[in-house]
């Protein structure tokens, strides 16, 4: 797929190696249980989400650290081959590219263990310098899997090319001041959500949608809250009182893991490609429930003539 001039993301994000185990259950504490299988492979929040948008035809940049491991030299290729752009990039002597430990059960729910490496060290300098070879981009995107204060300066530069700023608030943990009053769209699931009301504002609620609205009104930010199989609700600040629910379609799951990612990625094209709210969320709820129906992360994204059906589809 050709990708457009003025479709431009710029992710400041992570990466890591997936080491996924496949359970028919979870161990108890102190007990060893046999896998099914084992798959091996590259995600992370932030090269997960910059795999989905360059994917859809995105001109896509991902300000990003690895290790001087093995790992490393592969996630140069693994990048090119998905057509995102390595130029920014940092290598960092002596510590490991980022592990993500991934247990699957039957019904593909997931459980997953973070650790960060090289990840840990992307840092405001090095988002700085990256920004100085980044003339323009219209999404700036980001996670949790690195330091907060690398996302600030990331999103400090978004609003200097006044580009829109997205980020994915998992894993879950509160939001700085300084973080939140620079983003422009939240996107967080039902479980992030919880933790961040209660945490920020010490708002509670068993229903989401609800909860959803109350953090809009709280924040000021436009929320898009990721359902699962109910689909995802968007929440303007603006009209908090009026959610837009968007509904998933029936698939059949082998695996959740990286979905989350997908959507993500595919909102932040939408952005850039100024399609509007309610089809950058139609567009990520697609590409997202398709990705279920595979194991694996970004290898379960559709691709080519599948991805052009999805879209097509919409």
């Amino acid at each position: 797929m050709a990708m457009s001039g003025n479709c431009r993301i710029t992710v400041v994000g992570s990466n890591m190696i997936d080491l996924v185990s496949y359970l028919d259950r979870v161990p108890e504490r102190g007990e060893t249980v046999f896998g099914r299988s084992f798959d091996q492979g590259f995600g992370g929040k932030g090269a997960n989400q910059a795999v989905m948008a360059a994917l859809l035809g995105g001109q896509v940049d991902i300000v990003t650290c690895v290790g001087d491991d093995l790992f490393g030299p592969k996630w140069f290729d693994h990048f090119k081959a998905c057509g995102v752009g390595t130029g920014h990039i940092s290598t960092i002597a002596g510590i490991y590219s980022g592990v993500a430990a991934i247990w699957v059960e039957p019904a593909g729910d997931n459980r997953i263990v973070l650790s960060g490496g090289a990840n840990d060290h992307v840092s405001p300098g090095l988002v700085d310098k990256a920004f100085d070879d980044i003339d323009a981009t219209n999404v700036v995107l980001s996670q949790l899997e690195i330091p907060q204060p690398a996302i600030v300066r990331g999103f400090v530069h978004a609003r200097a090319r006044g580009a829109a700023t997205v980020l994915n608030p998992g894993p879950a943990s509160a939001l700085g001041q300084d973080l939140l009053g620079l983003t422009d769209w939240l996107l967080p699931n039902e479980t992030e959500l919880r933790l961040l009301a209660r945490e920020m504002f010490g708002l509670e609620h068993d229903d989401d949608v609800a909860l959803a609205k109350a953090f809009a009104r709280k924040s000021g930010i436009r929320l898009v809250v990721t359902l699962g199989d109910r689909g995802a609700a968007y929440v303007d600040p603006a009209a908090a009182d009026d959610a837009v629910l968007f509904a998933a379609p029936k698939v059949s799951v082998a695996d959740t893991t990286g979905a989350g990612d997908a959507f993500a990625g595919a909102f932040a094209y939408g952005l850039a490609a100024k399609m509007g709210t309610a089809a950058s969320v139609r567009l990520a709820i697609a590409v997202s429930a398709d990705s279920v129906t595979r194991r694996g992360t970004s290898v379960s994204y559709a691709r080519g003539q599948a991805l052009e059906a999805i879209r097509h589809a919409l």
